[in-house]
């Protein structure tokens, strides 16, 4: 794997680690200019490569205390009024006004063909915890999945490409996969997005989906 591409993951997957236990101390920044600093720091970045290719990957359970934090966080937040905290945080689960949003763009779960809202949930491409509240209600940044597709989505087991076609990850258990709909036997094209879906998705494929097997 390259130097600049490996450099890039290691230092996101560090980043939000960290941010489990302090959020407001990192952030992420676009790959562009991660690899102007990179050019600037030089040799110096294979160290820093190296001691974050050593960090553990967030468990679901630290992702479940780092959001409920950030949604404790939103509940006391004054400056933000009652209806909006109450839309985010019901966005947070893939309900209320951000699942309404989704549904004016997507109609059914692209793998399973199921089109009850009842049975679909509004899952977030750039995941709610990494957004901005105007993102989290954005319905370019959902689309509509039963739930074990949302949770294979979430946890980056499975991505797309801006064309629609799936990416799996090579942590994913593809007998698991088979078992819940997806076909990996295949090339599989779940149908093209919007431009805004895109920009999302960008960030999911970067930031959420899993690149390699955990140490």
């Amino acid at each position: 794997m390259p130097l600049g591409r490996f450099s890039l993951r290691g230092i996101r997957l560090f980043s939000r680690t960290e941010m489990v236990f302090n959020p407001s101390t990192f952030t992420e920044i676009p790959t562009a200019f991660a690899e102007v600093l990179i050019g600037l720091i030089g040799q110096e970045i294979v160290s820093i490569a190296l001691a974050a290719s050593d960090v553990k990957p967030i468990t679901d359970h630290d992702l479940d205390l780092w959001e409920r934090k950030l949604e404790q966080e939103l509940v006391n937040d004054s400056a933000v009024r009652k209806t909006e905290r109450l839309a985010t945080i019901r966005a947070r689960n893939g309900q209320g006004l951000f699942k309404e949003r989704v549904s004016k763009i997507e109609s059914r779960c692209r793998f399973t063909g199921v089109e009850n809202r009842v049975h679909l949930v509004a899952s977030h491409c750039k995941p709610w915890r990494d957004s901005t509240n105007d993102d989290r209600l954005n319905g370019e940044n959902g689309l509509l999945l039963t739930p074990s597709i949302d949770h294979l989505f979430d946890r980056g087991f499975i991505g797309f490409e801006d064309n629609g076609k799936l990416i799996i990850s090579p942590v994913a258990h593809r007998p698991s996969l088979q078992r819940m709909a997806i076909d990996t036997t295949k090339v599989v094209n779940v149908g093209g997005f919007t431009s805004g879906q895109r920009q999302f998705l960008d960030f999911h494929r970067n930031a959420v989906l899993l690149q390699s097997n955990p140490t």
